[in-house]
């Protein structure tokens, strides 16, 4: 089957005749909709089908919303996401390669993949490519009827008539790229055209090259790690025909001979374009350049990962070596690489909320700080709040978040009302045991409050603080509730669960009170009182996270250190976010039962 193809490009068209596409990295497929069957096939004919069957049940069950249409043929890309701009191309690979049925059923219903669907080549049996991509799109939005999506799974890919704009969230979000195409072009096969475009998401690192195999033409790639040359990938194209002679000349006649090739202790340096760093390969890594003036010993793992994570420019990272977190060895730019990672799933929850921070310029053993008031020397995109004669700020977007935590920001604290609301977007119930050995009573407190609120027909989510115990969160419908009306709802099912369980629980705020019981916070949910954000790193020497969960996790299993900024991204990565539906949730939520029950 023969696909149209983006021709890669260092620019993008900047016309009026130019659409812009998230690029995704997945499986490029043809989605096959008939009214008796449903196929995936990838671009060399490969049936896909069988690995992938949450897309055929998702089609099946959707049939009757697209009847009148069939048969359909419909391009796009088979992903895993990680977000809206972001796919897993490792999970998406796994998946691909999976033979055993019962273990495709598992990881279908674990990450389940989504077929992204951009373009269409056939409808009613009707082959479209000689119609113009637009007419093309908008038969397609037609189909999908104004969603996003149809059903779980398959997803339209909508497009923007301003590049920078969308490259700016891709960027955000480390996707792989963009795509731009032409409105008035015709689907043709292959890269015969000039309608299509890709416009790759780099990562520019430096690494120095000690091997040449002159059978395929690679070059290892290497770094300093902990003092060792340790090889992250290897690289052959990007280089013009002179300059790689010259390179290749140079290993053949100063290198020493090898079994597969030619060997040069650490000096030639480059730079390297490349998508990510997965295990230890680099994704897609081409020359950029030659750096003739760059000292081998400066290409270290340590600033790889921060080339790796793409730091905002705005931002320029200062003092990355200190310690911040002595007893686990993570440094300051240890914690600008998971702000810059996590950001796209923290910063939902920062949007527009007054923001509490504790900042620890020196780490965590050093002196820290309250700050809550917008300091004089924030540059122009921090975001200023007057309130109550006050100059508060909030924390929008990954410029502000990675400044901050340029600054020494560890801890980020967010009321539970945006700027523009007096009443609460959320509930949320801080389970608060003695200490860490007693954690054990935040699982069995957010058990029994998770069956009161489902008995209450209330979606609820859960974290950890990061500390020593649960918060669960309740996303509400704004304006639902009046802060009055949540302290009533919060202190009824605070006292109910003390009531029946008195010698583990307790709503005692006096600590000498307590004992050994763990504390049901529900005086914490007030007008412009803070909890810790989700995803918010803690001032802790073990580097732990208020770092949300499934609720299937929530058992004896967990502990209350078991997540910390090393192992969070991945955790996200190969999980999924646990609170990826949130904001959707509380939109949708619904509040019957909770309303009667503080009204009546």
């Amino acid at each position: 089957m023969k696909l149209m193809k983006p021709i890669p490009s260092s620019d993008f068209p900047d016309s009026k005749d130019w659409v812009y596409e998230v690029k995704y990295d997945g499986f490029r497929c043809v989605l096959l909709w008939e009214k008796d069957s449903v196929r995936l096939v990838s671009g060399n004919d490969t049936d896909l089908s069988g690995n992938f069957p949450e897309i055929i049940e998702t089609c099946t069950e959707q049939q009757s919303l697209v009847e009148n249409e069939l048969p359909l043929k419909i391009d796009g890309e088979l992903v895993v996401q990680n977000n809206a701009y972001q796919a897993n191309f490792s999970l998406i690979q796994k998946r691909g390669r999976l033979k055993k049925n019962e273990i495709i059923e598992e990881m279908a219903a674990a990450r389940p993949a989504s077929f992204m669907a951009f373009d269409l080549l056939m409808s009613e049996g009707t082959a479209m490519a000689e119609q113009t991509f637009d007419q093309r799109k908008t038969k397609l939005a037609d189909i999908f009827d104004g969603r996003d999506k149809l059903g779980q799974h398959l997803y339209y890919v909508g497009y923007s008539k301003d590049p920078n704009a969308l490259w700016q969230d891709i960027f955000n979000h480390k996707g792989e790229g963009m795509v731009a195409k032409r409105s008035s072009s015709i689907y043709q096969p292959g890269k015969k055209h000039h309608d299509w475009f890709k416009i790759k998401n780099w990562r520019t690192i430096k690494g120095f090259l000690t091997f040449y195999d002159p059978k395929n033409d690679y070059f290892t790639v290497c770094v300093y790690r902990d003092g060792e040359v340790t090889e992250v990938g290897k690289c052959k194209h990007g280089l013009d025909e002179e300059a790689f002679t010259a390179l290749r000349d140079l290993f053949l006649s100063k290198g020493t001979k090898e079994e597969d090739g030619y060997h040069l202790p650490p000096a030639i340096c480059a730079e390297i374009h490349t998508l990510d760093l997965l295990g230890a390969e680099l994704r897609e890594p081409e020359f950029n350049r030659l750096l003739t003036d760059q000292a081998a010993d400066d290409c270290t793992w340590e600033k790889l990962k921060l080339d790796l994570a793409m730091l905002p420019e705005i931002v320029e990272p200062s003092n990355t070596d200190k310690m911040f977190w002595p007893s686990t060895g993570l440094t300051k730019g240890d914690l600008l690489v998971y702000m810059r990672a996590i950001a796209p799933y923290m910063l939902p929850f920062l949007n527009e909320r007054l923001l509490t921070i504790i900042r620890c310029p020196d780490g965590v053993d050093g002196e820290s700080f309250f700050q809550k008031h917008l300091p004089d020397y924030a540059p122009d995109f921090i975001k200023g709040i007057k309130q109550n004669g006050e100059m508060h700020f909030v924390c929008n977007h990954l410029n502000s978040l990675i400044w901050f935590a340029n600054h020494g920001t560890v801890e980020y604290h967010i009321p539970f009302q945006t700027v523009d609301r007096e009443n609460p977007s959320e509930i949320v119930f801080d389970l608060d045991p003695p200490d860490r050995e007693a954690f054990s009573l935040a699982v069995k407190a957010a058990g029994f409050l998770k069956q009161i609120l489902d008995d209450l027909k209330l979606v609820s989510f859960v974290k950890t603080s990061g500390g020593k115990g649960l918060q669960v969160h309740i996303p509400i419908p704004d304006e639902s509730m009046t802060y009055e009306e949540t302290g009533v709802f919060t202190q009824a099912i605070a006292r109910t669960l003390e009531k029946g369980y008195p010698d583990l629980f307790t709503t005692e705020r006096f600590k000498k009170k307590r004992g050994d019981r763990l504390y049901i916070d529900y005086l914490q949910h007030g007008k412009d009182k803070t909890l810790v954000a989700p995803y918010s790193p803690r001032k802790r020497e073990d580097a732990t996270v208020a770092a949300p969960l499934f609720w299937d996790e929530v058992g004896r299993e967990l502990t209350p250190n078991a997540f910390t900024i090393n192992n969070v991204v991945k955790r996200i990565q190969t999980d999924g976010c646990p609170f990826a539906r949130y904001f959707e949730t509380g939109e949708k939520q619904v509040m019957d039962a909770v309303l009667a029950m503080i009204r009546k």
